[in-house]
Formats: structure tokens, C-alpha cells, sequence
């Protein structure tokens, strides 16, 4: 039943090949006429910190273009004209994959709402693409401070509005060990949203619906990548020394999901009733998120068709 995911989270020191290759590069390769993804560095402050974030990606992304992969970018400056925004959202629109990139995740915000504010008049042109493309079921990605812009919780001290295209879901990134209690303290801040600790390197995937009943359901999928062995950069992957993804309840419980475990929720279309369990990969046993204690349930699809 785990359909392709809408969305991406992730955090990474560099280029991990499982989850850049196999959840980012391969979404764009499958299609049979759209092989395209657009890298956006918007929250890189000036022009050549932006050029450097690209690179970043790009020397990976380049492997790949003998199979037809066409990766791109578009740099945010102060002279950008009303044209140069219609080719924007055409690229925003179109692309098969969207990562928002690194950097300052306020910055971004605010860029990202000026380029429809400013020549459009509308400063959610592009949390409403984001979410045409959820419709359409195309990928969107954030990346370290992309990762808390697709968020569901704003995390900074101003407010910040997040776009949300992972349902009442919240991460902070690099995620490392010592840093346990401010992701205890920021779980009971926001005790309706579900916050994660990403490390060095992991990720969560999100697919969601409506069931013929009305509930909304929705599948998380935790990423853990132990692939990057470059020796210099041992120290910042925690995924090789580990570490897997931290959670906290809002009551200070804790549990750490693996790469291929999957929390499955249910909502009701007035939130009185939100279901929540977790499956675990080569283990018959679901058990419910909120006891911590296994059920009756058998697979996903059991959980679903019961709601």
C-alpha cells in the first residue's frame, strides 16, 4: 500500500548515495518523459554562497545525466524581473522533483514568498504550487533548512509559517547525541505536532490520502543512510556511528525509528479521532504509537480498510 511518496525530509553532510540515489535521483529517472529536478538555494544568502550550495549537488546529480537525468537551478537575486518569475513557477510547476536547499530557513521564506508577492501579488503563489504538485503527486524535497520549511510547525521564535506538505510534522536537523533534551523540550512545545530528530544521515518520506470514509490517512518512511564512507567526513555522518531518528512524545516518552520502519496515522476530518501506529520491517507485529504496546492489526492495508 505504500504508494510514492509526496514529500521529502533529510538531513546530510554530503551526497549519501542510497537516499540521494534511490528516493531523490530515481524518482526523476522513472519517468518515462519528465527526468527533471530542480534544485532551489534560496535560503544561501548572496549569489556565491548559492553557487556553492549547487555545487554541492551538482557534481552528483551529473552522474547520472547519461540516462537522461536534466538537473537545474535557479539563483535568487534583487534584480529579477516579472519575467524571470513566470520562468520561475514554470520550473517550480513542472519539474518532476523539487528540493528546497539549505541554508536560512527564514531567508528562504522570504524569498520564496517575494518572487509571487512581488510580481504577482499573491505572497502564497508558492506554498500553493507546492501543494499542486502534492495533488499531482510529483516529489518535493527539503534538505536541511528545506526540511523545516515543508514542515508542519513552525520551530523559530518569530513564527514562521511553514508550507506543511508533511502533515502536523516538525524535525530539527543534524541531529546529534547531547542534543537529546531540546528535542525533549521542543516535543512539549508543540504537543499536537510530531517532532524528530534527523542526524546525519536520515530522512522521512510522507505519502498521504482520504479513505472512502473521509479520514485522512498518512505513511511516514524513516530513511537511514549508512552509505557515504568517505573517511574525512566520519565524524559528521551519525548515521555510521549508530544513531537513528529520535522522537519524543509531548510527555517526554521517547522512541527511535530505524530506516525502514513506517508510522501509519489516521485523522478524522475534525481531528477528534487520530489513530496512530507503527510498523517495523521483517517483524509481524504493529504496535500502537500512543501505548507502545503491540496490536491486533496485521498490515497496513488491516489498519486502513478499519477506518
Amino acid at each position: 500500500m505504500l504508494m510514492q511518496p509526496t514529500a521529502l525530509i533529510y538531513s546530510s553532510h554530503n551526497r549519501c548515495d542510497y537516499l540521494h540515489r534511490q528516493w531523490i535521483v530515481e524518482r526523476a529517472l522513472q519517468s518515462p518523459d519528465n527526468k527533471t529536478i530542480l534544485y532551489l538555494p534560496f535560503s544561501m544568502g548572496r549569489r556565491d554562497q548559492q553557487d556553492y550550495s549547487w555545487g554541492t549537488f551538482r557534481w552528483y546529480f551529473d552522474q547520472f545525466s547519461q540516462w537522461g537525468l536534466r538537473a537545474d537551478t535557479f539563483f535568487w537575486n534583487e534584480h529579477l524581473s516579472r519575467v524571470d518569475a513566470e520562468i520561475f513557477f514554470d520550473m517550480l510547476e513542472s519539474s518532476e522533483v523539487v528540493i528546497l536547499g539549505g541554508g536560512n530557513a527564514q531567508l528562504g521564506f522570504d524569498r520564496y514568498g517575494g518572487m509571487g508577492g512581488q510580481f504577482f501579488g499573491d505572497w502564497e503563489m508558492f506554498n500553493k504550487i507546492l501543494h499542486q504538485r502534492q495533488a499531482e503527486e510529483k516529489l518535493t524535497v527539503g534538505f536541511s533548512a528545506g526540511a523545516i520549511q515543508l514542515g508542519d510547525a513552525s520551530l523559530f521564535e518569530d513564527g514562521g509559517r511553514c508550507y506543511g506538505l508533511i502533515h502536523n510534522i516538525a524535525a530539527t536537523l543534524h541531529h546529534e547525541w547531547g542534543a537529546e533534551d531540546e528535542l525533549r523540550v521542543t516535543a512539549s512545545e508543540h504537543p499536537t505536532t510530531l517532532i524528530f530528530g534527523l542526524p546525519n544521515d536520515s530522512g522521512i518520506a510522507s505519502n498521504q490520502g482520504f479513505l472512502p470514509s473521509g479520514n485522512k490517512w498518512q505513511a511516514l518512511q524513516f530513511i537511514v543512510d549508512n552509505s557515504w564512507t568517505l573517511p574525512a567526513d566520519g565524524f559528521h555522518i551519525k548515521t555510521r556511528q549508530g544513531m537513528k531518528i529520535d522522537h519524543f512524545y509531548h510527555d517526554g516518552r521517547r522512541w527511535t525509528f530505524d530506516g525502514g520502519d513506517v508510522l501509519v496515522r489516521v485523522i478524522s476530518p475534525d481531528y477528534s479521532y487520530q489513530g496512530t501506529w507503527i510498523l517495523q520491517p521483517n517483524t509481524p507485529v504493529i504496535y500502537d504509537y500512543w501505548t507502545q504496546t503491540p496490536t491486533g492489526y496485521q498490515s497496513l492495508e488491516h489498519i486502513l480498510v478499519s477506518h
